[in-house]
């Protein structure tokens, strides 16, 4: 269950530097894509703070009290979540359930008929999350990552409203 005091939110350009180290902190907290050397930690740490500063209008954050803790985005095409990215010092509290669960209620309230997302495939905390959240796996292979420059095996999951 979310704590107390937990807001989602759509975010500002103010708050980018906090998007960009959350979602940084998130990766490098997970062993199974944080462990590619130091010059991939820092491509993707300027990745994370260019993708909040450049595509702020797409993301929403959870925020406890005055701290941004987590944040979602919506990346390319409509029905498609791109990001979801939790701290790791409040992670298991729902902040991602309620994150997903927001945006999906959002995409229902557009009209859209499916909602899309992806995770690495080894990422198993993600992908039972997602299942918990009503998302079937549709697809498992080798996909491009331009955040990393190489490919990554990948799954892809969708919800069906």
């Amino acid at each position: 269950m979310v704590v107390r005091d937990f807001v989602i939110r759509d975010m500002t350009a103010a708050d980018a530097e906090s998007v960009g180290r959350v979602g940084f902190d998130a990766w490098t907290a997970n062993p199974v894509l944080n462990a590619f050397g130091v010059d991939m930690m820092v491509k993707i740490r300027l990745s994370f703070r260019r993708f909040a500063q450049e595509h702020f209008s797409l993301i929403t954050v959870g925020q406890l009290g005055d701290e941004i803790v987590g944040w979602t985005a919506r990346d390319g095409a409509r029905d498609y979540i791109s990001d979801l990215w939790v701290s790791p010092a409040h992670q298991g509290l729902g902040i991602g359930s309620a994150l997903i669960s927001n945006t999906l209620r959002e995409m229902r309230a557009e009209g859209l008929k499916r909602a899309r997302i992806d995770t690495h495939a080894a990422n198993e905390g993600a992908i039972r999350l997602y299942k918990d959240l009503g998302f079937s796996i549709i697809w498992r292979g080798m996909q491009h990552s331009p955040s990393m420059g190489m490919a990554v095996d990948k799954v892809k999951m969708q919800q069906v409203f």
